[in-house]
């Protein structure tokens, strides 16, 4: 079946970013000057996604302000002369159909996917969280439907993480999902851990923000328990489908930033302001004029 649908989990509260999300969701904290889920977005609708299922929580009315319809303000850029920035906003609220679902409480992942249940239907669907902004020449979502495609099965998105930061992930065992093929990028998973110790973790492959799952992940997070912070996770979700099912692990091509780490979002927004036509030298200019 095609990957027509994507679940965009929008609940989290973003208290890595206080006070600065303490009005605002930390979906809409601009990189350069587009949200961050706008990008992710985009990333899904250049897969060919048709239809977006956002998750969200309270204090997220924000999210659905910026893909409606804004009336008032494109008549003010009409009546400005603003042809520019008129088509970016009309832009925006044509990109897809957009439907929203209320997670009323922050219960984890796989709560955040489960609430989407009778949006998504009974058919295969996209995972993408906005914590994870992929710059790459194929969009990683585009990449990650190749390899369902192939092989029929839920498709997790993988990188390799040296050192003691892996025990910040979600992390893969398996082997290499063509026999013989050492250098592949595509992996049968053998099982899941999530957040090891350094010392037990089973490789180096960290689960990234993004999956192609299966519709029978629904049954099994609806008897999957929450963990001891009360949350249900989908790598024990995940675990439990790899009992009835494979699941394939995939290590994408392209450059990934952790949006949702003050470091990695002030990553991102440098190097993205630095391929910008109309930022990009003047930008690097005054980089080069800093004084460390």
């Amino acid at each position: 079946m095609r990957i027509r649908k994507a679940v965009f989990p929008a609940a989290g509260l973003g208290t890595r970013f206080l006070p600065a999300t303490k009005s605002q969701p930390k979906e809409m904290l601009p990189i350069v000057d587009k949200p961050v889920i706008q990008y992710v977005i985009e990333e899904a609708m250049s897969s060919g996604i048709e239809n977006i299922i956002i998750v969200t929580g309270r204090g997220k009315n924000a999210i659905e302000d910026h893909f409606d319809v804004s009336y008032e303000l494109e008549k003010i850029l009409e009546s400005r002369g603003k042809s520019d920035l008129l088509e970016q906003v009309r832009a925006i609220s044509k990109m897809v159909s957009v439907s929203y679902v209320r997670q009323k409480e922050a219960l984890g992942l796989g709560h955040a996917i489960l609430v989407a249940k009778h949006l998504v239907g009974n058919e295969p669907f996209a995972v993408l969280l906005g914590d994870d902004i992929i710059d790459a020449e194929i969009p990683c979502t585009q990449q990650m439907i190749s390899v369902f495609e192939r092989y029929g099965s839920s498709v997790l998105a993988t990188q390799r993480v040296e050192g003691s930061d892996i025990s910040r992930y979600g992390v893969i065992k398996g082997e290499p999902a063509e026999h013989g093929a050492v250098s592949s990028r595509t992996y049968r998973v053998q099982d899941l851990v999530e957040k090891p110790p350094y010392s037990e973790a089973p490789s180096n492959l960290a689960i990234i923000g993004r999956y192609i799952l299966t519709p029978e992940i629904f049954e099994v997070l609806e008897r999957t328990l929450p963990d001891k912070s009360g949350e249900i996770q989908l790598t024990n979700g995940l675990k439990m489908l790899l009992e009835s099912q494979p699941i394939h692990a995939y290590r994408f091509q392209g450059k990934r930033y952790d949006a949702g780490d003050k470091l990695g979002f002030l990553k991102a927004t440098v190097e993205f302001a630095l391929k910008r036509e109309d930022l990009g030298k003047e930008f690097a200019d005054y980089l080069r004029s800093l004084k460390f």
